[in-house]
């Protein structure tokens, strides 16, 4: 048993307790919750309480993400193993930097990127490789699920199934519906911030760049059916082009509805997409931020949810004898479902799982590699028993049309 201190109170925050409660046997004989409002910590806490039998004790604390001090401070105060961060991605450095100065060690679902800037790449977590080695720590990024399961599936194909991967299409579809007129699933600011930026995939040793949803088509999902999806930039491309240097294209997906692509389409117009300050009668404010405001709170959109999430890896490349080979390997998540047990909808779920999965392969010594890493670097058959355990089972299918190479 190990103390892990989760950083962060939402959605994803939610689902990660609740998953680490349910394992006393790895996540104890205590956990911590800190955010920068302690009172959403508290309500997670009295959640688990009252629906996780014979849970570790839950402590709660408040932290201010953005302080270096303030998370020296709280660390030393409980001297966990690890911290699991789902604050802001804003945070990371901040989260890292203080890891290092008390000597804990780190996973996030997100990397990091800056506020004022909508931009977001590993390169500024990289830096920090040498130090963590340096110090005997770990850093595991992007174990969430897509960052996260998907780079996973990825290192589960090329162990398993393929001598040469040569394309890699990550495939994101949310087929629920909350009843809302406009809502983001995950942070308002964080998402809209994501699927404003300019599209880019990886192709024949480049990086292509598209203009925001430009590039799309009709995918096939199962138990699904066919949605229209747009290629995004996503980050765990640009560690899974490296750690797999066979992989000549490497693209990401995901779904979206022509109502919400008529709302962000206004939001944009209207100038309500702004990261930049503007003047309000005397007082700075940013507009995303106004917006993220009066937008539904992600964590309340579960108790109305229906329908599922469908995420996978489509990969073409050789199979071990050289002969070609399609695979998909996938996970179908039901809103329902994840409400019922975590009361969060599955998006917040399908990432907080996984989180709550990272830390378990770390603390019980599976994953043990030290320095800055991302998932697919680890053994990927451990971690995907546990995640079939724990909620989010996944499938397989072997020489299918993996129908990306419709879309041009």
């Amino acid at each position: 048993m190990a103390k892990v201190i989760i950083i962060g109170a939402g959605g994803v925050a939610t689902v990660a307790a609740h998953k680490c409660a349910q394992h006393p046997e790895v996540f104890g004989p205590e956990i911590v919750i800190a955010s920068r409002t302690k009172s959403k910590c508290d309500a997670i806490a009295e959640a688990i309480r009252k629906t996780v039998a014979n849970a570790p004790a839950i402590t709660t604390a408040r932290v201010d993400a953005d302080s270096v001090e303030e998370l020296v401070e709280l660390l030393r105060a409980h001297k966990p193993e690890l911290v699991i961060n789902l604050a802001l991605p804003y945070q990371d450095l901040t989260i890292m930097e203080a890891c290092l100065q008390c000597g804990v060690n780190y996973l996030d679902t997100a990397n990091y990127e800056p506020k004022d800037v909508a931009h977001f790449e590993y390169s500024w977590q990289w830096a920090y490789r040498e130090r963590f080695e340096q110090a005997g720590l770990t850093a595991i990024l992007g174990c969430g699920f897509d960052p996260g399961v998907s780079g996973v599936f990825t290192a589960y194909a090329a162990k398993h199934y393929f001598s040469e991967m040569e394309t890699l299409d990550i495939v994101d579809c949310n087929a629920g519906d909350h009843g809302k007129a406009f809502a983001t699933n995950f942070n308002p600011e964080i998402n809209i911030r994501e699927i404003t930026q300019n599209g880019r995939y990886y192709q024949n040793g480049e990086w292509i760049t598209t203009k925001p949803l430009e590039i799309h088509g009709t995918l096939t999902y199962p138990r699904i059916g066919g949605r229209d999806s747009y290629l995004l930039y996503h980050e765990e491309l640009e560690s899974l082009v490296v750690n797999f240097p066979t992989i000549k294209r490497a693209r990401f997906w995901m779904t979206f509805g022509q109502e919400y692509l008529t709302h962000l389409r206004v939001i944009q117009n209207i100038g309500m997409a702004r990261i930049d300050e503007v003047d309000y009668n005397g007082t700075k404010i940013v507009p995303l931020q106004f917006l993220k405001a009066v937008l539904p709170n992600p964590q309340d959109l579960g108790e109305n949810y229906h329908g599922e999430t469908s995420i996978g890896c489509r990969i073409a490349g050789k199979d071990k004898e050289g002969k070609p080979l399609t695979y998909y390997i996938f996970n179908n998540c039901s809103h329902e479902a994840a409400y019922r047990e975590t009361g969060m909808q599955a998006v917040s779920y399908t990432t907080g799982v996984p989180a709550m999965v990272g830390a378990m392969m770390f603390l019980t010594g599976k994953w043990n590699l030290k320095g800055v890493r991302n998932v697919e670097e680890f053994d990927p058959d451990p971690f995907l028993e546990q995640l079939a355990l724990n909620g989010l089972p996944w499938e397989e299918e072997l020489n299918g049309d993996l129908e990306v190479d419709k879309i041009k």
